[in-house]
């Protein structure tokens, strides 16, 4: 069994260790310690990374996992049994860790005793952390809870990680306890605030985890979804959202506390111009398919109109299609540009007897197109040769 230093000292960057296994993998190797610093992945939390360092050699760990008892250090290259190393982590990611999952743990007791919501899942990535809770909660309430984790850092409160039988840790828990769990178990405490079964990696005290921001929270399933970030990563992300607000400030020559009012403003702009643009562009069609009817020869009962128009909207060329065809031996095809590929509407009168489902058959085939339809209208696409 490899020992478990984080268990022991979380802020530990480093240790000697030496190769008890190499395991090949579907990609690399698997580097099994006699002791190590690395946290494997689990709980929720990410794994460490970081480097194995041998001679005037290092070796790169790009992940880590605990499979049947056994902690893998993932790598890209084997290491023979018996090699002595430096195994070292990468202490930004590991703090950075630290952070968001000490973060869970304040905002999950802020909102088990504010508003009696239980965290039931937990997920970590490199972008965001989430949290599900068991109902729904409304904004004003994440809003008390994300206050209550931030004063709790700011307070500095003590972290302690203790082993503990399971009889005892229940009644230290105060948030949640898995009934099931039997022998020693891991409780992390928040003094004054959450404790309960935890195998992750926090920082000593409170203060480190530097702030909580929320930044969303949505239905999911019979609850809400909470995002949010902690720290360094969610200074980082608040500082590229101000950046982008302040951007858009400038644009729009607003102040700060106007931009909704800005925002508002150019959605009623929007949808003004829109509707004028509809209104143009409906015009527009009926004149162009009374053009293309009166100048379109009748050949063989059938009206066959083929047009291809550089400048139109999708919308646009339905419409053209439905009115020209609404003239009982109309055979229409029009062909359009959009999104780097080459659209195409088929739409037919009543007395037309070939279909439009077998038209567009043939012009797939014909471009190495996609799409279909009915008798009377079909649409599909192809890509731009």
């Amino acid at each position: 069994m490899t020992k478990k230093l984080f268990l022991e000292d979380v802020l530990q960057r480093s240790s000697e260790a030496v190769v008890t296994d190499c395991v090949e993998l579907k990609t690399g190797f698997g580097i099994v310690l006699d002791q190590t610093v690395f946290y494997p992945e689990g709980g929720g939390q990410l794994s460490d990374t970081g480097k194995l360092i041998y001679g005037d050699r290092e070796v790169v760990v790009t992940h880590v996992r605990e499979t049947e008892g056994r902690i893998l250090h993932e790598t890209a290259e084997p290491l023979s049994v018996g090699t002595q190393v430096l195994a070292e982590i990468d202490w930004q990611t590991r703090f950075d860790h630290m952070q968001q999952h000490c973060g869970e743990h304040l905002l999950s007791y802020g909102f088990w005793k504010i508003c009696g919501a239980d965290n039931v899942g937990f997920h970590m990535s490199p972008e965001m952390v989430t949290i599900d809770l068991s109902r729904e909660v409304t904004s004003a309430e994440i809003a008390q809870v994300e206050a209550l984790a931030n004063l709790h850092i700011q307070e500095n409160r003590p972290i302690r990680a203790e082993w503990m039988e399971a009889e005892k840790a229940a009644k230290c828990a105060t948030r949640k306890f898995n009934d099931k769990l039997t022998g020693p178990v891991r409780v992390v405490q928040i003094e004054g605030s959450d404790a309960c079964t935890c195998c992750g990696t926090h920082p000593p005290m409170t203060g480190m985890v530097g702030l909580v921001k929320i930044f969303k929270a949505e239905k999911h399933k019979q609850g809400t979804r909470i995002y949010f970030l902690c720290g360094r990563l969610a200074m980082e992300k608040i500082s590229r959202c101000w950046q982008e607000l302040n951007g858009a400030v400038q644009l729009l020559s607003l102040k700060d506390e106007e931009i909704r009012l800005g925002v508002e403003r150019l959605q009623d702009e929007i949808k003004e111009l829109k509707e004028k643009l509809s209104g143009a562009e409906l015009r527009w069609v009926q004149e162009k398919a009374r053009q293309l009817l009166q100048d379109t020869p009748l050949t063989d009962g059938v009206k066959s109109i083929t047009l291809q128009e550089e400048d139109i909207s999708a919308d646009a060329a339905r419409k053209l299609a439905q009115v020209l065809s609404e003239d009982p031996q109309a055979e229409v095809t029009i062909y359009y540009p959009s999104g780097g590929r080459m659209n195409y509407v088929l739409a037919s009168g009543s007395e037309v007897k070939v279909s439009c489902r077998e038209r567009i058959k043939a012009i797939n085939e014909r471009l190495g197109g996609r799409g279909g339809g009915k008798d009377n209208f079909a649409q599909g696409s192809a890509e731009v040769r």
